[in-house]
């Protein structure tokens, strides 16, 4: 991959990724995704580290995400003929407290909106994970590229269960990198240069 442009390049990206692949996106490259991605919110985080930490019986969760993407995505109900309605991202900072332990067990990947915390960043490095960032509010758009879901865990979570999904030309951008570089400082920051004078905020979908 070619790094330098990250920001103008719109690479296809197969997921589950390939070994080595979460460490090699680098933040601000724009993303389009095909294969499998898992959905899962808080309750479900929730879940999984207690039966990672053995809190729940049976002991062990009951999918493998080791080497998965997990979609922070409570889905909207189908129409007919599709597998889900609306699929818009949940606010990220929601799961930042079961993250760490996520890819401490061999989660990859993670896709939301918004900041994370300094203990997540620092998890991302740690494991060469990588986070990506969708837009907000085109959860409609986003359930197009939804071909298949199906829940795998938890189901009386309902909404909130973890759902395989299979996606394709799925839309994200690399917000934070396996080096710690992270596009909602970054982002802003260049902003500012390149438009003396503009408040300190970035126009760009992934926020």
């Amino acid at each position: 991959m070619d790094h330098d442009n990250g920001q103008q390049q719109l690479e296809w990206i197969q997921v589950p990724f390939a070994e080595g692949v979460s460490r090699e996106l680098r933040a601000g490259q724009r993303l389009l995704l095909s294969g499998v991605i898992y959905g899962a919110r808080d309750q479900a985080h929730l879940r999984f580290v207690e039966d990672l930490d053995h809190k729940n019986r049976p002991p062990d969760p009951p999918v493998d995400l080791r080497g998965q993407v997990i979609y922070y995505v409570g889905p909207t109900p189908p129409p007919p003929g599709r597998p889900c309605g609306a699929a818009g991202p949940t606010t990220s900072g929601r799961m930042d407290k079961y993250t760490p332990r996520m890819l401490e067990y061999g989660v990859r990947g993670l896709i939301g909106k918004g900041k994370r915390s300094a203990e997540v960043i620092g998890a991302i490095k740690k494991h060469g994970a990588v986070y990506l960032a969708v837009t907000g509010g085109a959860g409609a758009l986003i359930g197009r590229c939804i071909k298949e879901m199906k829940v795998v865990a938890y189901p009386d979570l309902g909404p909130e269960a973890v759902y395989r999904i299979t996606v394709e030309n799925f839309p994200v951008t690399v917000a934070i990198d396996s080096r710690g570089d992270d596009l909602y400082k970054s982002g802003p920051a260049q902003y500012r240069r390149n438009a003396p004078g503009a408040p300190g905020t970035v126009p760009g979908a992934f926020l």
